[in-house]
């Protein structure tokens, strides 16, 4: 099964000399980094910036505190640093221009919250393993106080932050799955590797049912040995899949109602532009599509015969017994 993809966001808060530590980091400006043997050194002409530092991080962020009159204390947190990036599997097989595209949407939801005056620097790091970007930005708020905790607050206005994020990013790349549920409606985003996967075990399924329809005295112990071969591969990946849906079951119970309200939306597309985007609709068909797919898998394996799942049940466990 294709393994999940997420967007990855977290925040951390800076004082004093730690800025100074950070902005040599960002900024690769050692010689060698033994602290961190991911950095390939032979790559550092592959890092990018897409806010380009003016000056140095303390001294920068000192003058915009400075700028908007801020009113500061010795403990006071003077740069946030945002690490984006994505799991691995996400940036694989992507182009150097879609890679950029994606730090720049990040980019771009900072910004929705963030005054772009206040933005340090932004470098896409492409000398380590996974492409990730290194944000920094002094907490101003919009009304011009220096107010870390107003901006990063509790643990509520965190999980905001990720709710955020994810909505933002997968309005463009609707394969990113959210790290937990959404705190704020209950139901989670059904990402498409799941639909994918309900089309593949159909497929499967209906593979093994029809050889079981066309079973007759002549065939009989060929399709059975045939059936029970594909079953051995189909149990494990059925399982792995039910596994994944149990995740999203309070969006899949609430499918079935969203689908008589959804016919209606459709038949007058003119009127349902005015009340939800197009999106929404495809999204929602989407969703009932994948709750049509999973009922028909359960359907399909309610009519193979007993004895055949025996079958291959049990050679299931002599193979993974082998395997022990």
């Amino acid at each position: 099964m294709q393994k999940a993809q997420y967007g990855i966001l977290r925040l951390a808060k800076y004082k004093g000399p730690e800025i100074s530590n950070i902005e040599a980091h960002n900024e690769r400006k050692k010689g060698k980094y033994a602290s961190n043997l991911d950095i390939d050194n032979s790559r550092k002409n592959l890092n990018y910036h897409l806010v380009e530092p003016v000056g140095k991080y303390r001294a920068e962020s000192n003058r915009l505190i400075e700028e908007y009159r801020c009113r500061t204390r010795k403990d006071s947190v003077r740069v946030i640093e945002a690490l984006i990036t994505a799991t691995p599997e996400f940036f694989k097989g992507k182009k150097k221009s879609e890679v950029r595209a994606y730090f720049q949407t990040a980019l771009e939801f900072i910004e929705k919250y963030q005054d772009s005056k206040t933005i340090l620097s932004a470098v896409v790091h492409m000398d380590e393993k996974t492409p990730h970007m290194h944000l920094s930005f002094v907490p101003i708020t919009q009304d011009g106080r220096l107010c870390a905790k107003e901006i990063l607050g509790n643990k509520k206005k965190l999980t905001w932050w990720q709710d955020e994020f994810w909505k933002h990013m997968v309005e463009k790349y609707p394969d990113l799955e959210r790290g937990e549920a959404a705190s704020m409606t209950g139901h989670e985003h059904i990402p498409p590797r799941l639909f994918k996967e309900a089309a593949h075990l159909t497929r499967q399924a209906k593979q093994i049912t029809d050889l079981l329809e066309n079973t007759n005295l002549f065939n009989a112990d060929k399709n059975t040995d045939k059936a029970v071969e594909l079953l051995q591969k189909f149990f494990p990946a059925m399982e792995n899949f039910q596994t994944q849906v149990r995740k999203y079951d309070k969006t899949i119970s609430s499918l079935k109602s969203d689908n008589v309200s959804l016919k209606r939306q459709t038949q007058d597309l003119s009127r349902q532009v005015k009340e939800a985007t197009s999106s929404s609709i495809r999204k929602k068909m989407d969703d009932a599509r994948l709750r049509a797919d999973y009922e028909n898998l359960q359907n399909l394996m309610n009519c193979i015969p007993p004895e055949i799942l025996e079958l291959a049940k049990r050679g299931q466990l002599t193979h993974s017994d082998r395997e022990r």
